[in-house]
């Protein structure tokens, strides 16, 4: 692989212009694309295999025409201190905004009076409208949105409160100016590492074409693949940090080759052939953990996880074709005036005495010195961590978790107020008669039994379809839509479906929004550990091809674990219990988003697969060419540890970028994956990982010979490349005597 990755750099390097071009091309392509495409139309939301997704497809069956995946929404009134909706005045003002949202939109399937569906709270204070739609969501016009928004006005200049809730105003989550922060953050950083404007632009000018074009495929997809709202927010975040950070291995490889001595072109060819190939594996383990997450079975997330994928995939081609064909252009000016004095000074001078130690060489001495105790306080402090994670509580977001100035969040807690917080998360509970020879009886029993269930506030009288052979009954739990009581009774009306079936052969099904939630929490639940099995198996079989060691790629995996069980446990210290919430922008505690770990898991995954390979494969190769196993330690970081440390700081500062969202399911996201880079790449992989290393010594290396021989030989290292560079005619002697410093940075 690296001798043809070699090649491939040369030739972008060479062909430079019709490389840049052709990205150039593709840029405008997607964009035009993009901007040509018909929005998307739908965000559907199934959980295939799910009780709840059972019944809502009954109710499409059963109840044609109902628009059962229809967008709702809640007009939510509260009358002034001391007055009553109910009054004439404001009764009469509240039947006006009827009139309005039903003439407001021909998207509108119904509208529910308050003073006749009984949605008027027993103080009087408070009223809600009831609006359904014919279509999704995503499928409202804006007219029909202003409608409603709007629909409220001459109610506000009465005197009344009027807030709008429901997923009738869902819209794209905006993140504001954080991701730029980040991406500045990013630049500062490359500054430092490389000491020059042109060096730490290149990074960012090819993440920003790769985010670009994957973005702009998404966007022009999004119709045609049913792809959600937060889909392509994901994909940037992944996209950028992950490109920046490829780029920054190879720009940082070209400048070590360039300070041995070689030609442009040469140098641009062995950066490619060496750091790409550890660019290449770790983007390799990122796209099969995203694409991995396909096996939860839920659309969407499998979804989110190709289109992150593909981002990722795109990443890697740029960093492989247009990341040289820069440095062609940029040449040696990315060394910046210094680093060239500096390399050409040792050039011209006979004395190569030992540079003076850097930062990471003393680090690596430091640890060599006390391994047990650097061990001992990574562990212990990252279990210390972790412990939050046993109490982690999946969940989807609800209204209740909208900033307080949103107006859905203000009618989430006008109608808990008014009527209960159960109000905010009705269930829906569908009996299917067809198979029992009383139907109406059995509809009776089921809602008898619901209303002797605790945590019920109200079950409303059960509507049959025309056939009659379907019945709908609304059930209003006591507790807000997210907590455990209201978990606990939804699997409370299924269990007493069990005995009805049997003595009735009518069937009980639980669905509606919050029903939908339970169950795709617990899918998620019941996928996590398998999925960690797959993701850290698979972890183990690659390291052991890029280490031939069995040892290492244990510890690695471990490490994995660590990482990710204690930015679990930070994860729910902030966003469930809400220590330091103020400081994240947490306002409303809660469970944890269901998909969140799953996500989590993926993404980490191939990220600490990065940091493992760039540091790792620097003290086996170091190891394999005469040095002891702790020079060996001193020697990886010796080359390595800045490059990583600047990555690791770019991946915190673009995700910590997102942490400023409004949507609580993206500031979630951006910052567990920030503190897990953290833990995985300062704690884990340089700290914990060199203790491990050098407590076991020799044995770090140590590959039975029946394995040796049946593993493929990766050769991420580019062993294979620099003997057949030293072997090829016409290889000076200085030049094969330098290939011992072709691998390092």
């Amino acid at each position: 692989m690296a001798t043809f990755l070699y090649k491939l750099g040369r030739l972008a390097f060479r062909r430079r212009r019709y490389v840049a071009l052709v990205w150039v091309a593709l840029l405008a392509l997607a964009g035009f694309g993009a901007a040509s495409a018909s929005p998307a139309t739908s965000s559907s939301f199934s959980i295939p295999g799910t009780e709840a997704q059972k019944a809502f497809d009954l109710l499409e069956q059963r109840f044609p025409g109902g628009s059962a995946d229809g967008a709702t929404a809640r007009v939510v009134f509260k009358a002034p201190e001391g007055e009553k909706v109910t009054t004439a005045a404001n009764k009469a003002e509240v039947k006006d905004i009827v009139g309005e949202l039903k003439s407001g939109s021909d998207q509108v399937a119904s509208v529910a009076d308050p003073y006749v569906a009984n949605a008027v709270s027993k103080d009087g204070s408070t009223a809600y409208i009831s609006v359904s739609y014919k279509v999704n969501s995503m499928e409202l016009t804006d007219g029909t949105r202003e409608a409603l928004e709007e629909a409220g006005t001459h109610a506000e200049k009465s005197g009344m409160t009027v807030e709008v809730g429901g997923d009738a105003l869902q819209v794209m989550p905006h993140t504001g100016a954080g991701e730029i922060v980040g991406v500045a953050i990013a630049a500062v950083v490359l500054v430092i590492t490389f000491g020059s404007l042109v060096a730490a632009g290149l990074p960012l000018i090819t993440a920003l074409i790769g985010v670009g074009v994957g973005i702009s495929l998404i966007t022009a997809l999004a119709n045609v693949l049913d792809l959600g709202s937060t889909t392509s927010t994901l994909a940037m975040m992944i996209g950028l940090a992950v490109g920046i950070d490829y780029a920054l291995f190879i720009v940082s490889r070209y400048r070590a080759e360039l300070a041995e001595g070689r030609e442009p072109e040469e140098a641009a060819g062995r950066a490619v052939g060496t750091a790409g190939s550890a660019v290449v594996f770790a983007g390799l383990t990122v796209v099969i953990a995203l694409a991995g997450l396909a096996v939860v079975n839920i659309p969407m997330l499998s979804k989110m996880g190709f289109a992150a994928a593909g981002t990722v995939a795109i990443a890697v081609v740029i960093a492989l074709t247009l990341v040289p064909a820069l440095l062609g252009f940029a040449g040696k000016r990315v060394m910046g005036r210094k680093a060239r004095k500096a390399a050409d000074a040792l050039a011209e001078s006979d004395d190569k005495a030992e540079p003076k130690p850097n930062m990471g060489t003393r680090w690596a001495r430091f640890v060599l010195r006390k391994p047990v105790w650097v061990l001992l306080v990574g562990v212990l402090g990252l279990g210390v961590i972790a412990v939050p994670a046993a109490s982690l509580e999946m969940g989807l977001p609800d209204e209740g978790s909208q900033p307080r100035s949103t107006t859905q969040r203000q009618a989430y807690d006008l109608l808990s107020d008014g009527f209960g917080p159960g109000f905010n998360g009705p269930l829906l509970v569908v009996v299917d008669t067809a198979d029992s020879s009383d139907g109406k009886t059995a509809v009776s029993r089921v809602s008898e039994e619901i209303e002797a269930i605790p945590h019920v506030v109200a079950v409303t009288p059960a509507a049959f379809n025309k056939a009659g052979d379907t019945a709908t009954i609304t059930v209003i739990p006591q507790d807000r839509p997210s907590s455990a009581q209201t978990e606990e009774l939804v699997h409370a009306i299924r269990d007493s479906g069990g005995d009805i079936k049997k003595d009735t052969g009518a069937e009980v099904l639980v669905t509606g929004a919050t029903a939908m939630n339970i169950d795709f929490s617990q899918k998620m639940n019941d996928a996590l550990l398998p999925y960690l099995a797959l993701v850290v198996g698979l972890a183990f079989l690659l390291l052991m091809l890029v280490f031939r060691s069995i040892l290492v790629p244990l510890k690695a995996a471990l490490g994995f674990l660590l990482s990710v069980v204690a930015a679990l446990g930070a994860v729910v210290a902030v966003f469930q219990w809400g220590w330091l919430g103020s400081l994240f922008g947490v306002e409303q505690t809660g469970p944890i988003m269901s998909m969140m770990p799953i996500f989590m898991v993926g993404v980490v995954f191939g990220l600490a697969m990065d940091y493992e390979v760039f540091l790792v494969t620097r003290m086996r190769e170091a190891y394999v060419h005469g040095e002891s196993p702790g020079q060996a330690i001193v020697t990886g970081f010796k080359h390595g540890a800045r490059v990583v440390t600047a990555a690791a700081v770019i991946m915190m500062a673009v995700f910590s970028g997102f942490i400023s969202s409004s949507e609580s399911m993206i500031k979630m996201i951006g910052f567990s994956l920030a503190i897990a880079v953290f833990f995985d790449a300062f704690v884990v992989r340089m700290a914990i990982v060199p203790a491990v290393l050098a407590l076991l010594g020799k044995r770090a290396w140590w590959l039975p010979r029946w394995l040796d021989r049946a593993l493929p030989n990766v050769d991420v290292e580019g062993e294979g490349l620099r003997k057949e560079l030293t072997d090829a005619p016409g290889t000076s002697a200085g030049e094969a005597g330098g290939e011992r410093e072709l691998t390092r940075v």
